[in-house]
């Protein structure tokens, strides 16, 4: 195997665990807050998706710049985030904070069904895609292999950013710290005199966010169709049980691990791509059952 290859799977893997990577995020901060798999995640990620390729449509067919794309790709994450993620956490989640998970997951699991439909009735069943802004910034040469600018620096490059500015946003903010509160105790943080229903829906509508970012993202790179978010949410599902439940950081670092065991298996093995992902995750999981940073604590009765 030549070592072009190699160099082609790295990139492509990192490329990929950044899309992963933001996924997992939205969805490990909302399990963080409110202790909930949200199973319709994944269709955050198909609308942005959704959302980025109109909305960049429209603007091709207004005459505007390819530029403008790097504006409108956060902007359709927003709006998704803002319209769908607080539509969901208002009409649905907030009655199912204290049900029981196995209720959750179903009810979740349905919501993900409608949005599904809901895609399929708006967009219809025909592909999507909008490649302007990834033929506007062209292609670098990376030893001796050409590679997109696109994937190589602005799909990774907004995944960090995304990171350090969350972490320093809990970590600094008066709100964040309100969240990290309300992810350790409810009812202590509600016996402080912290809003948890109105931090609820911040963490879920940012979530929303940040899955729909990543599919916007993604959109330019590929043809949008229906079922793309339950891939990536069965995926993104293993990078997180994979870090443990609620670990930012170690989202990252199991986005990359999946990310490039993926990519490499793509090029060496392409039988084996679906089972990579979670062979990965089943392995992890049968040593360390709360997952690669998560610390084991002991079950209260």
């Amino acid at each position: 195997m030549s070592q072009d290859i190699y160099i082609l799977a790295v990139l492509d893997g990192l490329s990929y665990a950044a899309l992963l990577f933001l996924v997992a995020l939205g969805m490990t901060l909302v399990f963080g807050v409110m202790n909930i798999v949200n199973m319709a995640h994944g269709s955050f990620y198909a609308l942005g998706g959704y959302m980025a390729a109109t909305l960049g449509l429209w603007a091709t067919a207004h005459g505007a710049s390819p530029a403008w794309s790097l504006l409108i790709l956060p902007l359709a994450a927003i709006i998704v985030g803002i319209v769908f993620g607080a539509l969901m956490e208002t009409s649905l989640m907030q009655h199912i904070y204290n049900k029981d998970p196995i209720l959750q997951l179903l009810i979740t699991f349905s919501a993900f069904m409608i949005f599904e439909d809901l895609q399929r009735l708006v967009w219809g069943t025909q592909p999507y895609f909008v490649s302007d802004i990834v033929n506007y910034l062209g292609t670098a040469d990376i030893l001796g292999i050409t590679y997109t600018r696109y994937q190589l620096m602005v799909v990774p490059g907004v995944a960090l950013v995304v990171f350090v500015a969350l972490r320093s946003f809990l970590k600094l903010s008066s709100v964040g710290r309100q969240i990290v509160a309300v992810s350790h105790n409810r009812e202590i943080s509600t016996a402080l005199g912290i809003n948890v229903k109105r931090i609820s829906l911040l963490t879920f509508v940012v979530g929303s966010i940040l899955g729909a970012l990543a599919g916007a993202l993604a959109s330019p790179t590929v043809s949008w169709v229906p079922g793309i978010g339950g891939e990536m949410i069965v995926l993104s599902f293993a990078v997180v049980a994979t870090a443990g439940l609620g670990q930012i950081e170690g989202a990252l670092v199991a986005a990359i691990l999946i990310g490039l065991a993926r990519s490499f298996t793509v090029y060496l093995l392409p039988e084996l791509e679906v089972l990579i992902p979670f062979l990965i995750m089943v392995l992890v999981l049968l040593f360390r059952p709360q997952g690669l940073f998560s610390v084991a604590q002991s079950r209260r009765v």
